[in-house]
């Protein structure tokens, strides 16, 4: 990938403006979405599904990741990603009979997710969309609705809608669950996310702007945070980084990183966290340049995070990490809101 002969200042950028914004999408949806999303929660936990299934592109697959894991471990139950192909390319339906359909879109406007979403309908699945356009078709084809609240976002790189997506579907959960506390922590999230980003990751800029590869890694709830960071590298900076659990890492990518080839590991407070740090040392040890945020390991350089709880860890190192790849991108000659030959609105089929 080329990189445009001027760049614009950092802080300049509509992509630095709208991540640092973020948490204004977050306060609305706290101050206008309490009682819909209790609904939404009750209705839920009547439906009782077996499985839940998430279908997204992009950033909001990344998002639903994060769901697959919060769901999973929060309400026990199986969450699987759909292949949008499947209806509206293979048009072949599917018993979805007593199944949650979560649809994540920023747009809600691609024809395969909407494809997707009405094949599952006639399937028997009840639709849940998380959108950002209230107006949008997938608004108008689901059976209930969480709306983002991030307003327009005019850089390419969406980065208010992604962490909108996160704080909804931490909140549905929470709704869904019954859990008080989990609510209460959430309650938090817009002023933690304002600290967040005022967060120093500079320390990672001198190794990230001469790397040509990086691997970005997570485990858990923290893989849709690795996955989301890997793509905006790769979409904003011209770096090309790849996102791996710190388990996956293991088979088969492992032997490509030594000198001259990075990763940047992130960490939260759960059952995750003593692996990841295993791997990190591991790493120093073999001399391979190593960024880590959410622990501290030693012969890494260590990116400062909040002491926060594991749910709502992803939403803050994502938070950090745009305002770290904002800046990475312009010292690599890049401007962030315009990467080649991307549109703001990705119409697939």
């Amino acid at each position: 990938m080329s990189a445009p002969s001027r760049a614009p200042a950092a802080e300049s950028t509509h992509m630095f403006q709208e991540a640092r914004s973020a948490s204004k999408a977050v306060r609305a949806q706290l101050a206008c979405d309490a009682v819909s999303i209790a609904a939404i929660g009750a209705e839920v936990r009547r439906l009782a599904p077996r499985v839940v299934i998430t279908c997204a592109r992009g950033s909001s697959d990344h998002a639903a990741t994060y769901a697959k894991y919060l769901i999973e471990t929060k309400a026990r139950v199986l969450t699987a990603s759909a292949a949008p192909s499947v209806s509206s390319v293979y048009g072949v339906a599917q018993d979805l009979r007593g199944c949650l359909f979560i649809a994540l879109s920023q747009s809600g406007r691609s024809p395969d997710l909407l494809a997707a979403v009405a094949a599952a309908k006639a399937s028997g699945a009840t639709i849940l969309a998380l959108c950002n356009s209230p107006d949008a078709p997938l608004v108008a084809a689901a059976d209930l609705v969480i709306e983002l609240r991030a307003g327009i976002e005019t850089s390419v790189a969406a980065t208010m809608s992604y962490l909108a997506t996160l704080a909804a579907l931490a909140r549905f959960v929470a709704a869904w669950t019954d859990d008080s506390a989990l609510n209460d922590r959430i309650d938090a999230l817009p002023a933690l996310m304002d600290a967040s980003w005022a967060l120093d990751w500079s320390a990672a800029l001198p190794l990230l702007e001469s790397a040509s590869h990086l691997y970005v890694v997570g485990r858990g709830l923290g893989l849709g945070a690795a996955q989301e960071t890997a793509l905006k590298c790769k979409e904003t900076c011209g770096l090309h980084a790849e996102a791996f659990s710190s388990a996956e890492l293991r088979h088969g990518p492992y032997t490509l990183l030594g000198p001259g080839f990075p990763a940047l590991l992130f960490a939260q407070q759960d059952a995750t966290r003593p692996g990841v740090e295993i791997l990190a040392a591991e790493l120093v040890r073999r001399r391979v340049e190593v960024l880590v945020a959410g622990t501290g390991v030693s012969g890494a350089i260590v990116l400062p995070t909040l002491d926060v709880a594991a749910e709502l860890a992803p939403i803050l190192l994502v938070q950090s990490a745009y305002r770290l790849i904002a800046t990475l991108a312009v010292n690599r000659g890049f401007d962030p809101d315009r990467p080649p030959h991307l549109r703001k609105v990705t119409e697939t089929v």
